[in-house]
């Protein structure tokens, strides 16, 4: 069995989780090797929560997942397969632990990173505009439709599924009962359901313990000292970041506390470092060309928000 590697070697790329292989372009091996792309392998999809949860698997796996998806569903829309690879490109270290701080979100600097490899992608023939018009879903393609579930977030909830022991089939089962028709995941109505339950189950974890006192704490520390590294966290990749919390006398405490002994920390109401989830990610498949309706009552009230404080 070919090994699941994540640089292209040899011309292709094989997704374990999907079990899909896709035979890269040059255009698509050259982005494999930009640090800009590589970058991601040092950026855990959930955060901080990698410390506390099974899922520790990266922005990278996560984007040449959904490349694979592109490519399986649209194989020759070559600038949508380069969109999902790049799509998250502006992630910051955690990715979505720090967003929003000091006005940094990773949509606005993944345009400005696309648009720095504008020149690589014109040497293959490929316009940076077309790329970003599809990321901003005005130019029509198999990753973003007006309503319904993306293959973005099909992608993130059965990654995420299958870390946290969710899935009750294997994902390529799963796959084989999905089409995309304008940009929505479409599929039978007890397939919709079950993606459904994932969707539900991965809100559910956004917020409990296991994600909000190793975000909200992490937030809190950057917090701290953003006002020093502001210029410079954008390029920063987890380990970096975590070189900074541990060296500064500010942060360094409770940088050591929390990935030595998260158990010491508990969610509180009235002290400690301030965590807030302001949005969940509740898009749903389509059955007949709707999107079905998730029950309201298995979904946590937004916002939701809590203090963490150190109690050991």
């Amino acid at each position: 069995m070919a090994v699941g590697g994540i640089l292209g070697r040899g011309g292709r790329y094989r997704d374990p989780m999907w079990e899909l292989e896709v035979r890269l372009t040059p255009l698509e091996q050259h982005l494999l090797r930009t640090w800009e792309l590589r970058r991601l392998q040092f950026i855990a999809h959930g955060g901080a929560s990698a410390l506390t949860t099974h899922q520790t698997y990266t922005r990278l796996e996560h984007s040449l997942g959904l490349f694979a998806l592109a490519a399986h569903f649209a194989p020759t829309d070559w600038a949508a397969r380069v969109s999902a690879l790049l799509h998250d490109i502006g992630h910051l270290p955690f990715s979505h632990t720090l967003e929003g701080l000091a006005g940094l979100h990773h949509h606005r600097l993944g345009e400005q990173r696309m648009q720095s490899l504008g020149p690589l992608l014109a040497s293959h023939g490929m316009s940076v505009d077309e790329v970003l018009a599809i990321e901003s879903g005005s130019r029509p393609s198999v990753l973003r439709g007006e309503r319904g579930l993306k293959l973005d977030h099909l992608e993130s909830f059965l990654r995420s599924g299958r870390a946290h022991g969710r899935l009750t089939e294997s994902p390529p089962e799963t796959l084989r009962r999905l089409w995309v028709s304008s940009g929505a995941v479409h599929t039978d109505l007890a397939t919709a359901k079950y993606l459904g339950e994932l969707a539900i189950g991965e809100a559910q974890y956004l917020c409990s313990w296991e994600d909000a006192v190793a975000n909200g704490v992490m937030r809190g520390l950057v917090a701290l000292v953003l006002d020093d590294v502001l210029d410079r966290i954008p390029q920063m990749t987890d380990d970096e970041l975590w070189s900074v919390l541990l060296s500064d006398p500010r942060t360094s405490l409770d940088a050591q506390r929390l990935r030595r002994d998260p158990l010491g920390w508990e969610i509180t109401v009235d002290e400690g470092y301030p965590y807030e989830v302001a949005k969940l990610y509740l898009t749903t498949a389509c059955v007949d060309g709707v999107p079905i309706e998730l029950p309201a009552s298995e979904l946590p009230s937004l916002p939701w928000k809590c203090r963490i404080a150190w109690r050991s």
